[in-house]
C-alpha cells in the first residue's frame, strides 16, 4: 500500500476553482465527495500500475504488503461523508471547514476550541467536530492521542505547508510569502552580528549539564533585573519570581495547568490570540469563554473593539449562570491583535474586578518593547506601586517578538505567588531551555547600553516604516483597519469583499489567498464574532513586504472578479 505521504491530497485553492464557493450549506458534503472520488481514482490507478508491476515478478519474490493503510484512508472519508450527511438530515451540528492560520509563539492559532477529523496526512485539510467523541478510531493511538492529533493537523495545518514551500528570493520565488506569522524579522541582522560577538562564544561544564528546572540561577537574575528596568517597577523584582521555559506558549500552557483543573474556565476578551486554545486544551483541558468585544463605535464605547470592565462582568454572569467555573482572566497587553495598549486605569479597573471574584490574572506582555508611536505609553502591570491583588496576578514576556528571537525558544514568567512559582518549576523537567541558549540570553539581556542605543532605536524606527508602507497601501485600496501604534501586525476590515458576510466566505477568501502564496491570518482563528476581519503582519523585510502586497492586490482583484460574476448570475436568476 501507498505510504502517508502519497496519501489523497487536493490543495484548498483547486477546490475553491472548481466552484465551490457559490455551493451555500452544500459546500461540505461536496469537498468530501471530491476528496473521495479523488482517493478512489488514486487507489485504483495504484492498484492497476502494482497489478502490472506483480505480473512481471515471480509470486515467491514479491515484496510483502502492509495491508489496510490507503483503505483505512477511504473508510474514513466515508465515515466522514455519511456522518456529514447525517447530522445534515437531522439539524445537527455536523462539521464545520477549517484552515484556521497561526500565529506562532509556540505559535498556534486556534479560534474556539475545535476537533479535527482527519487521516493524518500532513497536508490534508481536516474537517472539524463540534462533539470530541466523534472522531475516528485509531489503532495506534489513546482517546487523548486522536485528541491531541486532531487538534494540531487543524490548527497547524497551513503553517506546516507554509515550512515545506517557504518563499525564498533566489531558490523559491514562488514559495508561501507568511504575512499571518507574528516573526519579527526587521533586525535580524543586528541580532546575528550581536549573537556572534567573542562574549556570547563561553562554554562551561555548568552549561552542558542539567540545569536548574526553573531556569539557571543567573539568568533568573538577569531577567529579574531586565523587567524591572523595562517595565519600570519602583522596587526591584525578585529573581525567586522568575519561572524560564521554552517559550511563552509553554508558560501559558503550563499557568493553566496548575491554576485549573479540566472542565473550568478563562475569561478572554476577543478577538484574541489564537494560540492559546492549543496551548490550553493540550495538557489542561480548560476552556476559553471569550468576552467579545464590538467593532462598531458607540457613545458607550467610542473605540472599536474597546474593553470595558462591565463585558467582564456580563461574561462573567452569564459564564456562571451556565454552570461554568470561571477561575481566572486573560490579558493581552498590547493586544494581538487589535494592537491596542490598555491604559493603566483600565489595567488597574481589569485587576480590581478579579480580586472581586477571586479571579487569577495571567498578563501576557511580550510585545511590551515592540510600542513605536511615540504618544504611546506602555504600562506594565509590575510598574504598579501595589497590586489589588499580587497572588492572583502572573505575568508573562519573552523575546521571541521583541528581540525576533522565536527560535530561540525563551518564555519567562514573574508571579509572587511561590506556589505557583513551584509547580510550574516542575514542567522545566520538560520544558527547559538548554544551558547554551541560556547563558547566550543573559548575555543579550544584560548589554543594556546596546539595546537603548543601538537595538531598540533601529528596531522601533523599521517597525514604523514597515507600518507607514503597509498603511498606505491599505488606505490606496480602501481598506479600512485599526491604527494602534503597537505590535508586528494589524487588524484589517475585508467584509466589503465577502458576498454574503459569513465565516464560510471569510474561509473562502482565505483559501484565495493561499491559492496565490500568501498567508494571513483570518478573524475566525482569533475567535472574533464578526466575519471579514484579517491580521496582517508587516514586521519584513522590504522587499519582501513589497511582494506580499503585489499578492494581496491580486487576490483582493479575482475576489472582486468573482463577485461581479456571483451578483451578475444572481440577478439573472431573479
Amino acid at each position: 500500500m501507498s505510504h502517508r505521504s502519497d496519501a489523497v491530497h487536493l490543495p484548498w485553492g483547486q477546490m475553491s476553482r472548481q466552484g465551490l464557493g457559490n455551493q451555500g450549506v452544500h459546500t461540505q458534503p461536496m469537498e468530501m465527495m471530491l476528496h473521495l472520488k479523488q482517493a478512489i481514482e488514486k487507489h485504483m490507478g495504484q492498484l492497476a500500475t502494482r497489478h502490472q508491476q506483480q505480473d512481471l515478478v515471480p509470486e515467491e519474490e514479491r515484496p510483502y504488503q502492509a495491508p489496510g493503510e490507503q483503505e483505512a484512508l477511504l473508510g474514513n472519508l466515508m465515515y466522514q461523508l455519511v456522518s456529514l450527511l447525517q447530522s445534515g438530515a437531522t439539524g445537527g451540528p455536523g462539521f464545520q471547514l477549517s484552515c484556521p492560520s497561526l500565529d506562532v509563539k509556540g505559535d498556534a492559532g486556534g479560534g474556539q476550541r475545535q476537533w479535527a477529523q482527519s487521516s493524518r496526512q500532513p497536508a490534508q485539510p481536516g474537517y472539524q467536530l463540534n462533539d470530541p467523541e466523534a472522531t475516528f478510531v485509531s489503532q495506534h493511538l489513546s482517546s487523548r492521542g486522536i485528541d491531541i492529533s486532531a487538534s494540531y493537523q487543524a490548527s497547524f495545518q497551513d503553517y506546516n505547508m507554509y515550512q515545506r514551500d517557504k518563499y525564498h528570493e533566489e531558490q523559491n520565488t514562488l514559495g508561501f510569502i507568511n504575512l499571518g506569522l507574528s516573526e519579527n524579522k526587521l533586525c535580524l541582522d543586528l541580532m546575528t552580528e550581536r549573537l556572534s560577538q567573542s562574549d556570547m562564544n563561553v562554554l562551561e561544564d555548568v552549561l552542558l549539564q542539567y540545569p536548574d528546572w526553573s531556569g539557571q540561577p543567573f539568568l533568573r537574575k538577569e531577567v529579574a533585573q531586565f523587567l524591572t528596568c523595562y517595565c519600570k517597577v519602583p522596587a526591584q523584582l525578585d529573581p525567586e519570581n522568575v519561572v524560564v521555559l521554552n517559550g511563552c506558549s509553554s508558560v501559558f500552557s503550563t499557568l493553566a495547568m496548575v491554576l485549573c483543573d479540566p472542565g473550568e474556565a478563562f475569561l478572554t476578551p476577543t478577538p484574541f490570540y489564537g494560540g492559546f486554545v492549543f496551548s490550553s486544551s493540550l495538557y489542561s483541558k480548560i476552556e476559553l469563554i471569550p468576552v467579545h468585544l464590538d467593532s462598531e463605535s458607540t457613545d458607550a464605547n467610542p473605540c472599536p473593539f474597546q474593553l470595558t470592565v462591565d463585558k467582564l462582568e456580563r461574561a462573567l454572569l452569564e459564564a456562571t449562570l451556565a454552570g461554568k467555573k470561571v477561575r481566572g482572566l486573560i490579558l493581552i497587553n498590547p493586544q494581538n491583535p487589535l494592537g491596542d495598549v490598555y491604559s493603566r486605569d483600565l489595567l488597574e479597573e481589569c485587576l480590581k474586578f478579579a480580586k472581586r471574584y477571586n479571579l487569577h490574572v495571567i498578563v501576557d506582555e511580550i510585545y511590551m518593547l515592540s510600542v513605536f508611536d511615540e504618544s504611546i505609553t506602555f504600562h506594565s502591570v509590575l510598574s504598579m506601586e501595589s497590586l489589588p491583588d499580587p497572588n492572583r496576578t502572573h505575568v508573562i514576556w519573552g523575546t521571541s517578538k521583541d528581540f525576533g528571537i522565536s527560535g530561540f525558544r525563551f518564555g519567562v514568567l514573574y508571579t509572587h505567588n511561590k506556589e505557583v512559582v513551584s509547580a510550574v518549576s516542575s514542567f522545566g523537567y520538560l520544558h527547559g531551555i538548554s544551558g547554551i541558549a541560556q547563558y547566550k540570553l543573559c548575555r543579550l539581556l544584560q548589554n543594556q547600553e546596546w539595546i537603548d542605543t543601538v537595538y531598540l532605536p533601529t528596531y522601533r524606527a523599521r517597525l514604523q516604516k514597515a507600518h507607514r508602507y503597509i498603511t498606505k497601501k491599505l488606505k490606496a485600496l480602501g481598506i479600512p483597519f485599526l491604527n494602534r501604534g503597537s505590535g508586528l501586525y494589524i487588524w484589517i476590515n475585508l467584509q466589503v469583499y465577502l458576498d454574503p458576510c459569513t465565516f464560510e466566505e471569510e474561509l473562502l477568501l482565505h483559501h484565495r489567498f493561499l491559492d496565490n502564496k500568501l498567508m494571513l491570518s483570518r478573524g475566525k482563528t482569533y475567535t472574533c464574532k464578526e466575519p471579514g476581519w484579517f491580521r496582517i503582519v508587516f514586521a519584513e523585510k522590504p522587499l519582501l513586504l513589497k511582494q506580499a502586497m503585489h499578492r494581496f492586490y491580486q487576490v483582493l482583484e479575482e475576489q472582486k472578479q468573482c463577485l461581479r460574476v456571483k451578483q451578475l448570475e444572481s440577478a439573472q436568476r431573479e
